[in-house]
């Protein structure tokens, strides 16, 4: 959870083929850890999934209700099947280019889901496993990391298994946050400490 909360404020850098930089700042992230029954990595490893158990730093990307690919941070030691998935961003840079490839051009709405995000970054399955700290094609970069007090929790978004951990962050009151419904019975967002 710890990496979850940190993601925020940093850039997430795609450079394209075309060699257009597309970047955002990250603003929503929900942690996926070992032993959780929403994880990918809970019963075993895949070859779906085999990018999750490490090493950190790595990208995994997968696709999923069958028509979005997602984008995690793989978070712990090999092994240990753990991810943050990145819900959502503030474009940055690129917004031409990911307005193309999301059909739209409306800032808020380029990049404010975990779905709309992969596809305005032009990410598919074939950058699972790229290195997020020496990458060429995806990165992160230090960006402006976020205030804790600015800091918000609450319950995954479309969780039904392990729906009562408050893993998700969001930076509060941030306009290019997704609009996704906590899992069932959800508390009110709160501030972390």
């Amino acid at each position: 959870m710890e990496v979850a909360r940190e993601l925020l404020g940093r850039t997430l850098v795609r450079r394209t083929a075309e060699g257009e930089r597309l970047a955002g700042r990250i603003v929503e992230t929900e942690a996926y850890e070992p032993g959780d029954p929403a994880s990918h990595g809970y019963r075993r490893k895949t070859a779906r999934n085999a990018t999750m158990f490490g090493p950190p730093g790595r990208l995994y990307v997968y696709f999923t209700y069958g028509n979005h690919w997602m984008m995690n941070v793989v978070t712990r030691s090999s092994g240990e099947g753990s991810a943050v998935l990145v819900r959502a961003l503030e474009p940055l840079e690129g917004l031409e280019a990911m307005a193309m490839h999301r059909g739209l051009d409306h800032p808020p709405a380029l990049c404010s889901g975990p779905g709309k995000l992969a596809q305005a970054l032009a990410v598919d399955r074939s950058l699972d496993g790229a290195d997020l700290v020496r990458g060429r094609e995806v990165w992160i970069e230090a960006g402006s990391p976020v205030d804790p007090s600015a800091v918000t929790t609450s319950r995954r978004v479309g969780v039904n298994a392990g729906a009562d951990r408050p893993w998700r962050y969001v930076v509060r009151g941030d306009p290019f946050v997704s609009r996704g419904r906590p899992g069932p019975a959800a508390p009110r967002p709160r501030s972390t400490p």
